[in-house]
């Protein structure tokens, strides 16, 4: 059902004596009689007596205004759980990334504790040989040789004999002094760098990268879809801003407020993962149906003689033409119900076709009728 207050083109807090009048307006402007070639004025005639039946019943109103305050407090309490959702996941991956860093500091604290007092010893020996760089120490420790190691090793060996003349211009002298520079960096500051270096590298290795970066937040949009386009599942495109589109199929069991996450396809934000794109489905006006859940309702206008005797009908169905039949006695009250005529559900199924029965008066008055009424009234039988 559309909003009453939009309808009948009034605010909220509209008085009732505004609510008759705004109802009696529209009732004129959209009334068949008055608008004979226009197919959907019977449609909209209907819909404006339902938004005022609801207004004008204090109760009926009231039901109507706390379902909708109902709504829009339940999307705006999906938001906000949803982003508490993504602030709680990027805590867990902070933590968990801290707890992995403070278990590789424990063990490279107990490797070089270890061989502490080898190191020592080896100290004097090692100062004229080529240091060993980190991620080669990292690799020994752990077995793991890498295709790259191989392949450098290998490169080198091929580059050997074409360094061999070059190698051999260097003088005594100037081998002597690389060796003294080497010796001389060996510095308690060197030392100090150099098992850096190693957690650095061992970081590198349990990661295998750096920490995920935390996710932006969830963008909301809303798309405008029609009856049609849920009934064929067609493809939607949305705009998200900066010139941004998105689309999607829309699946079984869309519904008015349904919500199409899109992954990946929200903010881009600095430093962070791209966020979600939460598309809320809103379903267009649509002339010949309004919606209610997945069941579609039309309006039937109905004479007043067809009414107390019956009659056979055809209605426009989503699908097209549907014969229906209207029982004796059939008050504005009634509705046929046709299964199966509706949206299409998530369990593969449709709701159904409601077929709300107007009574209509002649154009002009009938005498004979207005006896009739008046003698009914009155207690008076002819």
């Amino acid at each position: 059902m559309r909003d009453p207050y939009k309808v009948l083109g009034v605010p909220q807090d509209a008085g009732t004596d505004e609510i008759k009048a705004a109802w009696r307006s529209k009732a004129k402007a959209v009334h068949p009689d008055h608008n004979q070639g226009d197919p959907t004025a019977a449609a909209r005639f209907a819909e404006v007596g339902r938004a005022y039946e609801t207004l004008k019943d204090p109760k009926k109103r009231s039901l109507f205004d706390t379902a909708a305050r109902m709504a829009e407090a339940r999307v705006n309490g999906e938001t906000i759980m949803q982003q508490r959702q993504a602030a709680r996941e990027a805590a867990a991956r902070a933590k968990a990334a801290q707890a992995n860093a403070e278990r590789v500091m424990e063990e490279l604290a107990r490797a070089n504790a270890q061989k502490a007092a080898k190191a020592a010893a080896d100290t004097a020996k090692q100062q004229h040989a080529s240091p060993e760089a980190p991620e080669d120490v990292v690799e020994r420790i752990f077995g793991a040789q890498t295709k790259a190691t191989g392949a450098a090793a290998a490169s080198t060996q091929a580059n050997a004999g074409r360094r061999a003349d070059a190698e051999t211009a260097k003088t005594e002298a100037e081998i002597a002094k690389a060796q003294e520079e080497s010796a001389e960096t060996a510095t308690p500051a060197n030392g100090i760098l150099q098992p850096l270096s190693m957690l650095t590298s061992l970081v590198r290795r349990f990661t295998g990268s750096a920490p995920a970066p935390e996710k932006a937040p969830d963008q909301l949009a809303q798309a405008t879809v029609t009856i049609d386009d849920i009934l064929k599942g067609n493809w939607i495109n949305v705009q998200l801003g900066e010139g941004r589109e998105a689309g999607f199929t829309l699946p079984a069991g869309t519904r008015e407020g349904h919500q199409v996450r899109l992954k990946g396809q929200g903010y881009k934000l600095p430093n962070m993962q791209r966020g979600d794109a939460v598309i809320s489905i809103h379903i267009a006006p649509d002339p010949r149906f309004t919606v209610d859940g997945f069941d579609l309702h039309t309006v039937l206008p109905v004479t007043l003689e067809n009414a107390v005797l019956g009659t056979q009908a055809r209605i426009e169905g989503p699908n097209g033409p549907v014969d229906i039949t209207v029982p004796a006695w059939s008050g504005s009250d009634k509705t046929v119900r046709i299964p199966n005529q509706g949206l299409p559900d998530d369990n593969g199924e449709r709701g159904d076709l409601v077929v709300e029965l107007r009574i209509m008066l002649w154009e002009k008055p009938d005498d004979k009728v207005t006896d009739l009424m008046r003698s009914m009234r009155e207690g008076l039988f002819l």
